[in-house]
């Protein structure tokens, strides 16, 4: 079922969201060679827990920590852990979520560790501006397949996998509403788009095939052929006017460029 929320519902939501930039922020700027991913996590857990939320995915369906975090080839749902040192040349998906005033926020971003390749770089790019092309479909009127065709053909335009078995989601009370939202379809087809819902968009793209595999902990999703992946979400609110945006990546942005 589908929940359309009001506006102040909206702005709990963005107050979440804005917090998520936050925290995906203070991680970026401990973002280096010789951090584990088991460290990094700690410093998210405290910030979320200073500024009067709660990690939304700590102990979500089991899940034992409180980001997800995803070393290159790893897609999503990597688990932190003191065994995993960040070395130059890494990219690390860091996803996020909080949980405050009966509301949940969602964002992921995928920073670089020092100096990457040019064609990683490439990839972390196109990958974010999949994300941008998908978000300015969300709008009342079109529909869930124009989003994900936008995400898809930009990805695919550059000869990139778009991965298949997982997507993004509605967002409000709960971290997983409906209606899906796939990084591929057909445009004018899905759920139709409505003034007051929220959805996740989270493009996850890898540099070669788009198929992937399960890791036997039961969370860490990685490619097939073990090529980088790019992972980036925002949340969105969907107006009349176009999308409303509640992730803030310039927050991130500053972060991490000063």
């Amino acid at each position: 079922m589908i929940y359309l929320k009001t506006d102040e519902e909206i702005e709990l939501l963005r107050e979440n969201n804005i917090l998520v930039s936050k925290t995906l922020a203070e991680v970026g700027r401990h973002i280096r060679p010789g951090v584990t991913t088991k460290e990094l996590n700690s410093i998210a857990e405290d910030f979320i827990r200073a500024h009067g939320a709660v990690p939304a995915f700590l102990g979500y369906q089991g899940f034992p920590a409180s980001l997800c975090i995803s070393v290159n080839e790893q897609v999503v749902h990597g688990i932190p852990s003191s065994k995993c040192v960040l070395k130059e040349g890494d990219i690390v998906s860091v996803d996020c979520g909080t949980f405050m005033k009966g509301f949940v926020g969602d964002s992921a971003y995928t920073f670089a560790v020092g100096e990457v390749a040019a064609e990683v770089r490439q990839l972390m790019e196109v990958t974010k501006e999949a994300l941008y092309k998908g978000a300015m479909q969300a709008k009342a009127g079109n529909r869930v397949g124009d989003v994900s065709a936008a995400v898809q053909e930009h990805a695919e335009s550059f000869g990139y996998g778009v991965v298949r078995e997982l997507e993004g989601h509605g967002l409000g009370r709960k971290m997983h509403e409906d209606p899906g939202v796939p990084n591929y379809g057909a445009r004018g087809r899905g759920p139709l788009l409505k003034e007051g819902m929220v959805i996740c968009i989270e493009p996850m793209i890898n540099m070669g095939t788009k198929a992937v595999v399960f890791e036997q902990d039961g969370w860490t999703v990685r490619t097939r052929d073990r090529k980088p992946a790019a992972h980036f979400e925002w949340a969105v609110a969907v107006r009349k006017s176009g999308p409303d945006v509640l992730t803030d990546f310039s927050i991130i942005e500053q972060a991490i460029n000063n």
